[in-house]
């Protein structure tokens, strides 16, 4: 019998880094934060590596390569780690292609080709090809993220195989290096190209003699029981070795999973897309009334036609998705029908397959969406499926144990509703949608993985869903491979002549079982390596935020991250998450990252310190606490009340760092300076300011704000109030940034206020949210503060009055985190909640309870940063109606985080980091704006980058305003 690598034991991770950072490898990590953050993928399993290798060049590769067979280490290769089924994860070595080796080698816009390195992202591809009006075929929902290397290794296919192609039909040719260091180039090839190549008999020679018998010795098998329909994904497409497919390794190869080979470059087809296309949404009254549609449908040759189940729509609660899903016709599920032609033919086109779907047995109605803007946030919800998914609407965890599976298009509704069936009897369910028009159907289940009775159920459901499978034709994977989650269910969909095969054909390419073990052939079991277990038990944890959402259980919030991976998405998209990942592109400085370590911590198996954890705090150093994942990951996840909670553990009893008691405390510290404001401004600016940054944590190259002269609250309270507005009165939250650096901004605030007809009161005394504690983890003293805030202003709340935010940060905080501080007493979160429910930012009053007062006209064009605080709670609706109606022509910038983010962009060993995020989207908008272009900008912290940073100044929408009333009105 021969030993392979899943026979031998493995060394310890230090002797494999260690060789490997001897061999010439590229870049290798083997500390416990970087195994954690690899320990998952998208998928339900958990495999801790040995070590991670970021290969930068072709030599490094072979080198590790060579390195893991002369240990006996098996290798994982990896892409943006998106997989669903569990082959990204593995327990030797992880080779990260994303990082470095990602490089786009050549395109020819003639011959319609590019040639890639396996990291390239799949966005930064269509990019380059866009500009000679090309793209590449297969275009899964991972777009933004996923790599090339990844979409071959699962043959990866989309929402546009249906007209384009799976990623196998878009292959050309392949350069793949083996696990034994044969070199090999991947092609088509002819008859006589087989026998020359055999004839040479050196490694490549030999290894193509032994794929030549093997399917020349079942060539019946080969043609009538694999390549049946196109999503038939499972197993390896042995059907490319076909004479008639001319003998095709290099498609034969794609979607083997990392098993076979490993990926140096690719060759893909690129095509021309349609001059324009045109959405159709049909409604229908369920999901298999959809699916019985499909093949009439087909006719119309879409180019893509998708589904959605209301259970998944049905989860949404983000204000603005929620709002794109209530503009879709009335129904219990949808189809997406997209169709591509000429401008002119399309109306017709778009006529005729509404009319073939009305005629369907339950279509409910149909609408042609010509709006390109609302087509795209419709999409957005179709790609942001798989994360959706993750919560049931009740709030239960969902996972992927039954992910992609597939069936001929005329087979789909009996299958689906076979299969709804089969979760009514095992007591799941599940949202279904997905790739309607090729039979592929996507589907989060809430599976119990943490007892024995509930992983017992998920082994015998899917092996239960395969055989259902099976009996309509079809394919366990339709698209994300089989990896960990299927492989061991093979045998009931392929007889043992298929699966013969395929061990055979992993074989000869990886005798020594070095790639990938596991998958496919000789499989793990499926409800083995589970990352969440009943075998393992999290450390007890205490936290002092509450985690309703997740039942208190700090694991479960770790755990919301499912590893979709849009945080690793680094165009802006109109979204803020993440800007240290879009900075770095490290996974550590991902929100996946820092969930995985997250939850790594909970387990106390790799991460042992819990709450002391160095490679915790490491990880959370350059997250901005901007709490764009709080919005913008699909599932969720909340990086910035975890680092919050963190911290505050973390730092318990213990010294902290300095920009913790100096930016942390700021509000107490900015109350003393307002005392004597000159003489700290002198201090701040003179020669000894290096030695006042350096004390205090701040960065040496950082300008410290100046402190007015005056604070609004002292120009407020000498003032002499106008008549009451007849409106009535609105409370002016006073926050600490605007009150002492910019009071100009809240004396704008009440010059608007008062001339829309409401009276400004404001807290007594000098109230404060928090939130400079709250970031820096201080979260006893932010609690008090919080309370001294809820009994000031709940006189005011009881009456009636808005509360008004001017600085967005702070909005947010009184809304958000004010409730989550003072949850454990009744009185105070009751009046934390009524303070939350009465804030509101100076656009929403003005828009929703101002809806007669007619603002000033201001013919001006303007370009506006959305806070990221504002992004994640209110957004920027309030704000783009009330320009609007003001005349103002404003350009929102998909910019998401300025980069300063409060104290953040402040502290020293953060500059770098804060400048490049900037620097990415709003500093060149700014500096490339005319003179005659106002720079809004509400964030006190986006004010401070743009002025430290460029020659302009931001402006707040209350000064916009402000500058445009009466001059009786003037706030100075």
């Amino acid at each position: 019998m021969t030993t392979t690598v899943q026979d031998l034991g493995s060394p310890d991770a230090a002797a494999v880094a260690d060789a490997l950072g001897r061999g010439d490898c590229g870049e290798v990590a083997a500390d416990a934060g970087r195994r954690a953050q690899y320990s998952a993928d998208a998928s339900n399993y958990r495999r801790i590596p040995l070590a991670v290798v970021f290969p930068r060049e072709r030599r490094h590769v072979l080198n590790a390569l060579a390195e893991c067979r002369r240990l006996g280490v098996p290798v994982t290769s990896r892409g943006a780690g998106t997989s669903t089924s569990g082959q990204a994860v593995g327990p030797g070595v992880v080779l990260d292609f994303s990082r470095y080796f990602n490089r786009l080698l050549a395109l020819d816009p003639q011959a319609r080709t590019a040639t890639v390195q396996p990291g390239i992202v799949l966005d930064d591809l269509q990019r380059a090809a866009s500009g000679h009006g090309l793209l590449f075929g297969a275009d899964p929902s991972t777009h933004s993220r996923c790599t090339l290397g990844g979409m071959i290794g699962n043959n990866a296919c989309g929402s546009h195989s249906l007209a384009w192609g799976r990623t196998a039909d878009n292959v050309l040719e392949l350069e793949v290096v083996t696990y034994r260091g044969t070199v090999v180039r991947l092609g088509e090839m002819t008859q006589p190209e087989i026998d020359e190549a055999i004839a040479v008999d050196d490694d490549r020679g030999r290894l193509i003699a032994s794929l030549y018998r093997l399917a020349q010795g079942d060539l019946a098998v080969l043609r009538t029981k694999l390549g049946r329909f196109p999503r038939q994904v499972s197993g390896y497409a042995l059907e490319h070795l076909l004479p008639e497919r001319r003998f095709n390794l290099a498609r034969a190869l794609v979607g083997s999973e990392g098993t076979l080979a490993v990926v140096l470059s690719a060759t893909v087809r690129l095509i021309s897309p349609p001059p324009a296309r045109a959405l159709v949404v049909l409604g229908f009254q369920d999901a298999g009334a959809a699916a019985d549609a499909v093949p009439a449908l087909l006719e119309h040759r879409p180019l893509a036609l998708e589904g959605l189940d209301h259970a998944l729509t049905d989860i949404v609660t983000r204000p603005e998705t929620r709002t794109a899903i209530d503009t879709l016709p009335a129904a219990r599920a949808w189809l997406f029908a997209e169709l591509g032609g000429t401008e002119e033919e399309l109306p017709l086109r778009c006529k005729e397959l509404a009319e073939t779907a009305r005629q369907a047995t339950g279509c409910t109605g149909s609408e042609v969406i010509t709006d390109p803007a609302r087509a795209r946030r419709l999409w957005r919800i179709r790609e942001d499926g798989a994360g959706l998914a993750t919560r049931t609407p009740d709030g239960s965890e969902a996972w992927p144990g039954w992910e992609d599976a597939a069936v001929p298009p005329a087979q789909l509704g009996s299958y689906l509703r076979r299969f709804t069936q089969l979760l009514k009897r095992y007591d799941l369910q599940g949202p279904v949608y997905g790739h309607f028009g090729e039979g592929c159907l996507h589907v989060r289940i809430d599976f119990d993985f943490t007892t024995e009775q509930g992983t017992a159920v998920f082994r015998a459901f899917v092996t239960d869903a395969a055989k259902l499978v099976a009996e309509h034709g079809g394919s366990l994977s339709g698209e994300h491979g089989d990896g960990q989650a299927r492989s061991e269910l093979l045998p009931l969909m392929y007889g043992p002549d298929i699966i013969a095969l395929f061990e055979e054909f992993k074989h000869i390419w990886d005798p020594d079982n070095g790639l990938n073990p596991g998958m496919i052939v000789r499989p793990l079991p499926v409800a083995g390596n589970l990352r969440v277990s009943p075998h393992r038990t999290s450390l007890p944890l205490t936290t002092i935020l509450p985690f309703h959402a997740d039942d208190g259980d700090f694991a479960k919030a770790t755990r919301r991250c499912v590893g979709v991976g849009k945080c690793r998405t680094a165009a802006h998209r109109g979204d803020v998450m993440c800007p240290s990942y879009r900075v770095t592109l490290d996974e550590k400085d991902s929100t996946r990252g820092r969930a995985r370590l997250l939850y790594e911590m909970t387990q106390g198996e790799l991460i042992t310190d819990g709450w002391r954890s160095t490679e915790v705090r490491d990880a959370l150093d350059l997250c901005l606490s901007c709490k764009g994942c709080s919005a913008d990951c699909p599932v969720g996840v909340d990086i910035a009340t975890y680092k919050s909670e963190f911290l505050h553990h973390h730092y318990k009893g213990r010294v902290r760092p300095a920009s913790h008691y100096t930016m942390g405390w700021l509000p107490l510290l900015s109350r003393l300076a307002a005392r004597m404001p000159r003489l700290v401004n002198s201090l701040t600016a003179s020669r000894t300011a290096p030695i006042v940054k350096r004390l205090g944590g701040i960065d040496g190259r950082r300008e410290i704000p100046r402190f007015a002269d005056e604070t609004f609250l002292t120009w407020f309270r000498r003032r002499t109030p106008p008549a009451d507005g007849g409106r009535g009165p609105v409370m002016l939250w006073v926050d600490s940034f605007n009150n002492h650096f910019s009071p100009e901004v809240l004396q704008a605030g009440v010059a608007v206020l008062e001339n829309a007809g409401f009276r400004v009161q404001v807290p007594d005394g000098t109230q404060c949210c928090g939130l400079t504690w709250i970031t820096t983890g201080q979260l006893g003293v932010a609690r008090r503060v919080a309370r001294r805030t809820v009994t000031a202003l709940t006189p005011a709340i009881e009456a009636g009055l808005p509360v008004v935010g001017l600085e967005p940060s702070c909005t947010a905080a009184l809304r958000t985190d004010l409730p989550e501080l003072l949850d454990t007493d009744g009185d105070d979160r009751d009046q934390a909640r009524a303070l939350a429910d009465a804030t509101v930012t100076l656009a929403e009053l003005l828009v929703r309870r101002a809806t007669d007062w007619q603002p000033p006209r201001v013919e001006a064009r303007s370009i506006s940063q959305t806070h990221c605080h504002q992004h994640a709670t209110s957004g920027f609706g309030a704000d783009s109606a009330l320009l609007h109606r003001m005349g103002v022509d404003n350009a929102t910038l998909a910019s998401g985080c300025c980069g300063l983010a409060g104290n953040f962009g402040f502290e020293r060993g953060h500059y770098d980091v804060s400048v490049a995020a900037g620097e990415q989207v709003l500093l060149p908008a700014v500096r490339s704006a005319g003179l005659d272009t106002d720079i809004l900008a509400d964030g006190f912290s986006c004010r401070t980058q743009i002025a430290q940073l460029t020659d302009r100044t931001g402006t707040h929408l209350a000064q916009l305003i402000a500058r445009a009333l009466p001059k009786d009105h003037d706030c100075d």
